[in-house]
């Protein structure tokens, strides 16, 4: 008898830091299908640039595609809870379809901006955020550790000043209220709605830049995989004694 799981590829640390990687590039997925719209259908040379741009199948399309790295993220934490049987990936799991459930009522409030959307927008975006944000610090970052000899942060620290943390802790607060420009409504032009776009997906490179950091930070010295980090890789084999 063949042991089939065995065969079963385990979610390993490079699979679900890359598909973070990905919730973060979901602009840039965005606009890579409005350049397939334009470019390989030949839009750009009979038709005007709104083609793709004002054409419901793209709107849906470009969010369809938007949902796919919040999607294969949050299968990574429920195949990880299956495997594991650890709660925390399936609470994990819940912070990724929370951010589906914002996205979603986002897109309908640019469909059918009324009152009731706009307060559902809140709800929604407000809720996820609250969600990440604690999953930032706490889970990811492994600050906020109770009783810490640094204040709001843990025990153990890479960079010397402790300064820049908190730093990167208002960052990541300010950047992750990026949704907030949705439901103001301001009034700008088309060039200047393109600038503000490309600006906010800028910044959230950023802010995903900051997060690796930290995150990898405290893979460094906690270990997530429940295995204390050393500073010298042992070696897998006992060294011989010589007489």
């Amino acid at each position: 008898m063949i042991n089939l799981s065995c065969l079963v590829i385990q979610v390993l640390m490079a699979d679900f830091f890359m598909a973070d990687q990905l919730t973060s590039q979901i602009p840039l997925l965005r606009h890579m299908e409005f350049a397939a719209c334009y470019f390989m259908a030949g839009s750009f040379r009979a038709n005007p640039y709104e083609t793709c741009t004002t054409s419901q199948q793209y709107k849906h399309l470009a969010y369809v595609i938007s949902f796919l790295p919040y999607y294969w993220r949050a299968m990574q934490c429920l195949r990880r809870y299956i495997e594991e049987h650890d709660i925390n990936q399936l609470a994990n799991a819940g912070k990724y379809v929370s951010a589906m459930v914002a996205a979603a009522v986002r897109f309908k409030y640019n469909v059918t901006p009324t009152p009731f959307w706009m307060w559902m927008v809140l709800i929604s975006s407000s809720g996820a955020t609250v969600y990440q944000l604690y999953w930032d610090f706490v889970k990811d970052w492994g600050f906020f550790t109770p009783k810490s000899k640094n204040l709001w942060l843990r025990d153990d620290l890479i960079l010397k000043n402790k300064f820049t943390y908190y730093i990167s802790m208002m960052l990541n607060l300010v950047l992750r209220l990026a949704w907030a420009q949705s439901v103001m409504k301001i009034r700008i032009n088309k060039n200047e709605t393109r600038l503000l776009d490309f600006s906010l997906a800028s910044l959230e490179i950023i802010r995903r830049g900051h997060w690796n950091f930290y995150r990898l930070e405290n893979e460094h010295l906690n270990n997530v995989g429940k295995f204390r980090a050393v500073k010298t890789v042992p070696l897998p084999f006992r060294e011989l004694e010589t007489d």
